[in-house]
């Protein structure tokens, strides 16, 4: 059977936003493969990013992917997209059979241990137009993404990212809200992270 119908999505109950999630989007077996070929075979970098004046390395490894082309640019960085695999086209369609959307580009991110980390932002980069749709793919360890509202205070939302799962952000979850990997003291692997997206 396939695994998308093993397990019934999440819809969370959020203002402002439509979140959903499949918690088991690919089985266990199919994750691991797709895990340890991406973890190999991706050629991961670290760029320098700048934040209040300073330059820092960036606390993950990344990679772009995509259409010839469509470049991105985030905090002072542009990248320009190596060719689709073979196996993040695959990866590609099966994210797109759940989604009214036809995606250029996929981020990866590399967290490498619980000292990497992702600080609070939205992907609401002009390249990616408005409302867009945001379909991020985990695989490896698990991660806490959270979540807050820009102009309700207190709101947020902890999720934890499995292992072979899918995140949907749609609509205007990117206007209204930001999200995060935090940094974690406990002892975890690697986690290895695609944000597929449509660049204008």
């Amino acid at each position: 059977m396939n695994s998308l119908f093993q397990s019934e999505p999440i819809i969370l109950n959020l203002p402002d936003a439509e979140i959903i999630y499949y918690p088991h989007f690919f089985d266990k077996k199919e994750a691991d493969t797709i895990f340890a070929e991406l973890k190999n075979d991706i050629p991961w970098q670290q760029d320098d990013i700048r934040v209040y004046g300073k330059i820092h390395q960036q606390p993950r490894l990344t990679a772009l992917f995509g259409n010839e082309g469509k470049s991105y640019s985030y905090s002072n960085i542009k990248m320009k997209p190596h060719p689709w695999t073979m196996l993040l086209q695959k990866i590609k369609l099966k994210v797109e059979s759940v989604c009214d959307s036809n995606f250029t580009t996929v981020l990866l991110n590399q967290y490498r241990d619980g000292k990497d980390s992702n600080g609070w932002h939205a992907d609401n980069e002009k390249e990616l137009g408005v409302n867009p749709i945001i379909a991020s793919v985990s695989f490896g360890a698990e991660r806490v993404f959270q979540l807050k509202h820009n102009s309700i205070p207190g709101l947020k939302q902890n999720i934890l990212l499995e292992h072979g799962s899918l995140l949907l952000m749609k609509r205007t979850t990117q206007n209204f809200w930001k999200h995060q990997i935090p940094k974690t003291l406990k002892p975890i692997g690697s986690r290895i992270n695609l944000t597929f997206r449509v660049i204008q």
